[in-house]
This record gives C-alpha cells, structure tokens and sequence, in this order.
C-alpha cells in the first residue's frame, strides 16, 4: 500500500486557498479542502481528482465557530488521513472606521484570522514533530507589517499571524517541520467581495497580484526554509520599510490611504 501525502488547506473554495490546492495537487499532493462553500469545495474536488489523479476530501467547516479546530481534526481522522502539510489560508477583513464596525463580524474576523490558525497548528503540529516531517504555510499579509486604521482588526490579525509563524520557524527549526508566512499585498481575488469591500479597479487594479505566482513564489520559499515571503517584488521594500519607527509617523500616513480607500467605496 502507497503511503499518501495529505495537505490540508483552509479557505479552498476561492482565490489564493483554492489555487494553492492546485498546485499541491499538480505536485502529487492529495488535498483536504476546508471551507464554508461545500459546493465549491465538491467542484474543485473533481476537478483535482480528475487533472491529478489524487484523492479528496470535503470538509465544509465554518472557521469563525468555537470549536472549529476540533471539528476540522475530528473530520480528518475519521477518514484516516494524516496531514503533512497545513496551509491556513481562510481570512476575513473590513474596510472602515472602528466606531461604525459590525462587532460580530469583527469578532469572526479574529476567530477565523486568529483563533482557527493557531487551532489547527496547535492539533497538527504534534504529529508532524513526532514524524519528523511536515510543513505549515500560514497566508498573513503585508497589512500585518504595520498599523493599518480603517482596516484595525484585520492588520492586527496579520501581524499576529506573521509573528506567530516567524516564532514556530525558529522554533522548529533542525526538527524537520518547515513554517513559512506568506505576506501578499492586494490580489485579485473574491476577498474583496466577500467581505463587501468595494474600491475602484480602475485606479487601483496596477496594485493588484495574481493568485498563481504568489503560490507558486511560496512554495519555493517553503521549500527553501525561508520563513516567510512578500511574493511581489512592488511590495518587498514596504515590508522592510513599514516596520521601521517612526511608528507614528508611518501609521498616519497608511491611514490617510486607507480613509482614502474607504471614502471612495462605490456606494
């Protein structure tokens, strides 16, 4: 019997979670898919089975629920599968002030940015350590490189996402479980959309990277121990600029843009 090579990937049903399990499929990896949309999930399942020649498995799983972690673990081990690779992809944001924000919905924004990350690699992390091999891929962002007013919660969320990764990089290192944090700037995907954030492509499209490359520039990273990754080369001087003081001096002037943004949403 052939031992199978099982990643699990958080947020599969679209943009970058859903092309990063392309990829780990095209490179023989049967894939876990974990999301809310199960009918997209059982769509992409097919297809990946049948371009691929691997195996699936559909967990439909709302990430913002309490116990969240444990349901995805519970699911996984009932079919059997052993995950050498975690990708935590799923996120949400809000664009504008925190005084007009929706509090459940910001609340969710912590529970599946945060909570749900921290959850999974809390019940892989043991197995991977024990086998002396695996891999986690925790999708932060260039937002988690400073403060970020008029999108507060989701920046903070990244930066602990980033923080956190970079800390398990140095922790595991020599153990053979490879960590990479990946800090995309805006990519064309349904983030935007699903999450009611409306801007003006026609301005702001320049700004925009594709799905593809930030995967495929990850998985190179990962394979090289990076730690983590800013995938496009217009965003890799602001990631070393932005987290320089003055502090702020810098979030004045991200949250002059990002009231920009905000005023100039299609209403």
């Amino acid at each position: 019997m052939v031992d199978r090579r099982w990643a699990l990937v958080t947020g599969a049903s679209s943009g970058i979670g859903e092309e990063f399990a392309r990829q780990l499929a095209r490179a023989g990896y049967d894939i876990a898919l974990v999301a809310r949309s199960r009918d997209r999930l059982e769509a992409l399942a097919a297809e990946l089975e049948s371009a691929h020649d691997v195996e699936t498995a559909v967990i439909g799983q709302d990430l913002a629920e309490p116990d969240a972690g444990a349901r995805v673990a519970a699911a996984v081990a009932e079919r059997g599968i052993t995950v050498e690779m975690l990708v935590n992809d799923a996120g949400i944001g809000t664009l504008g002030p925190a005084a007009t924000a929706d509090a459940g919905y910001e609340h969710d924004e912590v529970m599946i940015n945060v909570v749900a990350v921290t959850d999974l690699v809390n019940r892989f992390l043991p197995g991977m350590t024990r086998r002396r091999s695996g891999a986690i891929i925790n999708v932060a962002s260039m937002a988690g490189f400073q403060p970020l007013p008029n999108m507060a919660v989701y920046a903070a969320s990244k930066a602990y996402v980033l923080n956190y990764s970079l800390a398990l990089w140095s922790e595991l290192r020599g153990s053979g479980v490879k960590v990479l944090a990946v800090c995309p700037g805006p990519v064309g995907t349904g983030f935007a959309g699903s999450n009611d954030i409306k801007y003006n492509r026609d301005k702001l499209g320049w700004a925009l990277s594709r799905a593809e490359p930030v995967v495929s520039q990850s998985l190179a990273a990962l394979e090289r121990d990076r730690g983590y990754i800013v995938p496009d080369w217009r965003f890799k001087l602001g990631a070393h600029v932005l987290p320089r003081r003055p502090r702020k001096f810098w979030t004045r002037v991200t949250g002059r843009f990002m009231h920009y943004l905000d005023e100039h949403q299609p209403r």
